[in-house]
């Protein structure tokens, strides 16, 4: 077995085609329009998907891993098999292909930003759209690197789409260099992780892997083991319409009484003003008139007593104000989404251990904290996946100012190669 020196030399020496490499290929997926769609209890959620998938099934295929299947469900699996002569432990590597529907995913143009100076970067000159590092101060970890970043119109699609590229080319890599012994590998590619639906189908049994991680963090050196509890809450609003020249004590305007529900919750408790482990109430969706109103809610809380408390707060509210009104003209119906992956981590934090020291041995500084969100990988625990979180590389996920810069890309394309390798060495 080669020494680590000279793997990483290896790996060193051909940093220039990798990155390269990682480019052309994350250009090529996000470029392809995958937006899912909350709205529709179908799977997947939008029928685009399926554009990526089969792309993926034959990229897959191309660079020469086993059992590659695209099963109806729009789920991508696939196999590197082994390349040792004794058994370790199967691990497996998993990203999404949506992408977020809280902002357009199609005709997404990527721009290409060499040797980053610092500045403010014109996304859209035409509409005077800019990412700068006055509002986004984390762009001057960057300075000197390569940054891939939106024209200001689009999401950008790194997340998760840095991750699928990431473990694509990781495998790529490991195959065209068989001196880097590693056991079975597992990889997968979910649809409708950004609505909630990611982990609904994943077959775990067929899966095969003893844990897994996600590759859906953000900055560089995210490792990530904590998430949100997480829940939706659709709060719907009776009203009456009556002319407003005859409405005295006849009209309800079930706009008013939604300002009156959304003015009962705590004002601070929002995303805006929270942060680390603080849980909030995001209104991000009203559709009404006098008739009829609803407000769309996620709750959020990492604490599950708290969790709990929001959303019997909730409840509350809308009681006391049906109780206010003399009618029960508002409902509330609330849907847990997933949990906090904590509980089924911490009895193999091994598995985030190994993440750790691979991340120092690459001189990568973790950057341990809890997911302000969820991922796949929360599900995946509770059905009986360990699965952690690890970095993509990109920043203000879900928006016009999106970006990825290349050089973490390429560092987390690396960790993943190197966690195969820190996995084979502990169980030899």
């Amino acid at each position: 077995m080669q020494s680590h020196f000279l793997i990483q030399q290896n790996f060193d020496n051909r940093r220039m085609i990798a990155k390269e490499l990682i480019k052309k290929r994350f250009i090529k997926y996000v470029t392809v329009n995958t937006e899912s769609n909350p709205k529709n209890p179908a799977f997947p959620s939008s029928e685009n998907q399926w554009n990526l998938a089969k792309i993926l099934e034959q990229d897959l295929k191309n660079i020469g891993l086993s059992d590659v299947v695209l099963d109806k469900n729009c789920y991508i699996m696939a196999t590197l098999p082994s390349n040792i002569n004794y058994k370790v432990p199967t691990i497996g590597f998993i990203a999404h292909i949506d992408t977020s529907p809280d902002f357009t995913g199609k005709n997404v143009k990527p721009q290409i930003i060499e040797n980053y100076n610092g500045k403010d970067i014109v996304l859209n000159k035409t509409e005077n759209i800019i990412l700068s590092p006055n509002d986004f101060d984390d762009l001057l970890q960057y300075k000197g690197q390569t940054l891939i970043t939106t024209d200001g119109t689009t999401l950008l699609g790194a997340d998760d789409k840095a991750g699928v590229t990431e473990i694509v080319t990781a495998m790529e890599y490991l195959i065209q260099n068989p001196e880097i012994k590693h056991g079975k590998i597992r990889i997968c590619f979910t649809p409708d992780e950004e609505v909630g639906k990611g982990a609904h189908l994943f077959d775990v049994n067929k899966f095969g892997a003893d844990w897994a991680y996600t590759m859906d963090g953000s900055q560089i050196g995210e490792l990530e083991y904590e998430n949100f509890n997480a829940s939706s809450a659709t709060i719907t609003i009776k009203g009456k319409m009556v002319h407003p020249g005859y409405a005295k004590g006849k009209m309800i305007n079930a706009m008013l009484i939604a300002n009156e529900f959304i003015a009962a919750l705590p004002k601070n408790e929002v995303p805006e003003k929270t942060s680390e482990y603080e849980g909030f109430y995001h209104l991000h969706d009203i559709l009404g008139d006098v008739e009829k109103t609803i407000l769309e809610y996620i709750i959020r809380d990492h604490d599950i007593n708290l969790f709990e408390e929001r959303k019997k707060q909730m409840q509350q509210i809308a009681f006391n104000l049906n109780k206010k009104i003399g009618k029960d003209l508002i409902s509330v119906e609330i849907k847990d989404q997933y949990f906090n992956m904590k509980e089924k981590i911490e009895p193999v934090m091994h598995i985030v251990n190994i993440v750790e020291e691979t991340m120092k041995d690459i001189n990568i500084k973790p950057i341990i904290k809890p997911i302000r969100g969820g991922t796949d990988g929360s599900q995946l625990s509770y059905k009986g996946l360990p699965c952690p979180n690890i970095f993509a590389g990109g920043h203000n996920f879900h928006g016009r100012f999106e970006y990825v810069p290349l050089e973490s890309m390429q560092k987390a394309t690396e960790l993943i190669v190197r966690i195969t390798e820190k996995v084979t060495k502990k169980y030899a």
